[in-house]
């Protein structure tokens, strides 16, 4: 929405309008149509919102127009259907970027499917706190992860180069970020969880466990230690 204001009042100073006041009527006459269409462009942004949902709760075209009428607004499927054009185009149809906490969702989401024992609301709940904790220390855990994984402290700059694709695998995040939360919540149940998200990502329990290890290190000033560890060995 807020793209697409910008983008009126600028083809405002760039329509050549002569004088403050063509510029000022033009504008006038933009805000009038904002004002006009705010409403649909809000549940558009709504609609194509719950479209990119991994649980499909998706608000067909339907039920927002009877909401828009309950306001009294009238609209019809063609006017609903130009309106996420017209949000598409604006985002230049760049809306279904890929986010660390995407991937945590689809993967809870599985895990779910096949059986966890723990608690997926819980789960979640600690994996958005461990996601806020990795970005505001990413350098020092992932530096932690460079170390551990090549088990040398002093990684050259051949090493450094080859990880930045681990700094960018969002799925490994992901996986590390879940294995984290369900060592916290419940340790004797960790395990399992491992176990599922190996394969279901492919990735192994050891990566899953270095993962765990940087982020304890510098969240908790604790390591995992006893049966867990020694089991990853």
């Amino acid at each position: 929405m807020i793209k697409q204001v910008q983008e009126m009042y600028n083809s405002t100073e760039e329509s050549g309008e002569s004088g403050e006041q063509g510029r000022s009527h033009s504008w006038n006459s933009l805000k009038a149509q904002m004002h006009n269409t705010f409403m649909l462009r809000l549940v558009s942004c709504i609609q194509l919102a719950s479209k990119l949902s991994f649980h499909y709760s998706i608000v067909n075209n339907n039920t927002v127009l009877k909401f828009l009428q309950s306001l009294d607004y009238s609209f019809t499927k063609q006017e609903l259907l130009e309106s996420e054009l017209a949000i598409l185009k604006g985002l230049h149809f760049q809306i279904n970027l890929p986010t660390p906490l995407a991937y945590v969702e689809l993967l809870l989401e599985v895990l779910g499917h096949n059986g966890c024992l723990l608690s997926l609301k819980q789960l979640h709940e600690m994996c958005v706190h461990l996601l806020d904790l990795t970005y505001l220390m990413r350098d020092v855990i992932y530096n932690t992860l460079l170390k551990t994984s090549i088990e040398n402290s002093m990684p050259n700059e051949l090493q450094i180069a080859k990880f930045l694709s681990v700094k960018e695998d969002f799925m490994l995040l992901a996986a590390g970020i879940i294995g984290t939360s369900a060592f916290i919540l419940n340790p004797e149940h960790w395990n399992q969880v491992v176990e599922h998200l190996n394969c279901i990502t492919g990735i192994t329990s050891q990566s899953i466990f270095e993962f765990l290890y940087a982020i304890l290190k510098h969240s908790l000033g604790t390591t995992p230690t006893g049966t867990n560890a020694r089991r990853m060995e």
